[in-house]
């Protein structure tokens, strides 16, 4: 499934949390590799409040 941040902010979670741990070392190497805006997606997960965590590479409930 592509990613989109225009998707349903908890289907774009668990998509983006799998992808942080499996295939990227960064929230900046995925919105690269998937040409996306990490402000969009982050302002599209804090809709849910979640927030990335730089030190564990996800998104975490606030």
């Amino acid at each position: 499934m592509e990613l989109n941040a225009n998707m349903d902010p908890n289907l774009l979670l668990s998509l983006v949390n799998t992808k942080l741990r499996n295939d990227y070392n960064s929230l900046e190497d995925l919105c690269k590799s998937e040409h996306l805006e990490p402000s969009l997606i982050v302002k599209t997960l804090e809709l849910i409040d979640y927030y990335y965590d730089e030190d564990e590479n996800q998104f975490k409930a606030k």
